[in-house]
């Protein structure tokens, strides 16, 4: 009797160990084309948007014979490999529009409880609410100098900020900035956005003159290079992917974060790329002088060395924290029922990848040999993380 083949219409079949051949590919052709024979190591082939793609030969992908990988599968509370210990503590930064920042946080401490606490005219604190310590504020640096004069070209006095504000506030988002929370709480930020939007808080993704963010400052247990090394790899592989999850809910890819650079890409993914902290610093400001990227690490790289971050980047809006700065355009304050948590789980899909060396060395080295657009390196990395 002949050994049946794979179903490649099986949930979580793009991760299942095949041992068929003893020698893996990237691409198992019979999940995406499953007329054709099955892919061979080192063979080129024609991928069905007419790129043409060397097929890597990664034995460490499918080292282990027996095991399945379920992308779908719930995390645990978003911990890994790279994160045991206590429970994970992610920051949220929502913005919005339609309600002056006061009356945000008179709404928020009427439903969170807690201290209300006037830090200017533009910038309201709720200290000790259900949710922990939140600030709601005008999203611009020039009308809170108390907080950020040392950091700005142009220095402005109280009164001028304040009559700056009172300008711009008709056209500048309001932004709802959350203390790091346990992640199994993450999904109570919702009931936070609720109670805005009841208030009259507004937001449809995008305003006239930008996006409306979603923002998640993510900790990390072992804050070191190694470990935001992986998360970056993982990120870089799977960020053609989640740009165009994004770009669909927001209607406008004009307005997503810039690309990291591809030359700086491929430094990343080389497995020979091992920096110590200031190397990696000195390499990641050199090619991204810039907060603009979706996954920015101008903030967890300031909190090991302000004074070399600062050297390159005096006036850049940067609040140093010992985390991930994931930066999505895809705020829907004024929708109802919409809620973060779909973003958050896409975000789980790099957690996954960053925590298994083996994976992520082999889709790494796969991205090196790849020759083809980026439509077609988004094919194949859905089918070897089971996004698809």
């Amino acid at each position: 009797m002949a050994a049946q083949r794979p179903d490649p219409r099986r949930p979580g079949f793009a991760w299942t160990f095949v041992t068929r051949h003893r020698t893996p590919s990237l691409l198992n052709e019979e999940a995406t084309m499953p007329a054709q024979p099955w892919f061979r190591p080192d063979r080129n082939v024609r991928h069905p948007d007419g790129d043409s793609v060397q097929a890597a030969h990664i034995s460490s992908m499918n080292k282990a014979s027996s095991s399945t990988f379920d992308p779908a599968a719930p995390s645990v509370a978003g911990m890994s490999l790279l994160s045991a210990g206590p429970a994970r503590q992610v920051g949220v930064e929502v913005e919005f529009t339609g309600l002056r920042a006061s009356a945000a946080a008179r709404a928020l401490q009427a439903g969170l409880g807690g201290h209300l606490v006037q830090e200017d005219p533009h910038a309201f604190s709720v200290h000790g609410s259900r949710l922990g310590d939140l600030s709601v504020q005008l999203d611009v640096r020039y009308v809170h100098p108390q907080a950020h004069n040392a950091s700005l070209p142009l220095r402005m006095g109280r009164w001028s900020a304040a009559l700056l504000g009172h300008v711009l506030a008709g056209f500048v988002p309001r932004e709802l900035i959350l203390s790091p929370l346990p992640v199994q709480r993450l999904a109570e930020v919702d009931g936070a956005v609720a109670i805005l939007r009841e208030a009259g808080a507004r937001g449809r993704g995008r305003t006239r003159f930008g996006s409306l963010g979603l923002h998640f400052n993510i900790g990390l247990f072992r804050l070191d290079v190694t470990t935001i090394l992986a998360f970056l790899r993982a990120f870089l592989l799977l960020e053609p992917w989640l740009r165009r999850e994004t770009a669909g809910e927001v209607g406008r890819a004009m307005f997503m974060p810039g690309s990291f650079p591809r030359t700086y890409v491929r430094q990343v993914m080389a497995p020979d790329y091992r920096p110590d902290l200031v190397a990696f610093t000195d390499d990641y400001l050199r090619a991204n002088p810039t907060r603009d990227r979706a996954l920015d690490l101008l903030p967890v790289l300031q909190h090991f060395d302000e004074a070399r971050v600062r050297a390159r980047l005096p006036y850049e809006k940067i609040g140093s924290r010992p985390a991930l700065h994931y930066r999505l355009p895809r705020a829907f304050v004024g929708e109802p029922g919409w809620s973060m948590m779909p973003a958050w789980n896409r975000w789980l899909a790099v957690e996954r990848l960053a925590e298994d060396p083996n994976r992520l060395a082999a889709l790494s080295s796969a991205y090196l040999r790849f020759d083809g657009s980026e439509n077609a390196w988004l094919q194949l990395a859905q089918v070897h993380n089971g996004t698809g």
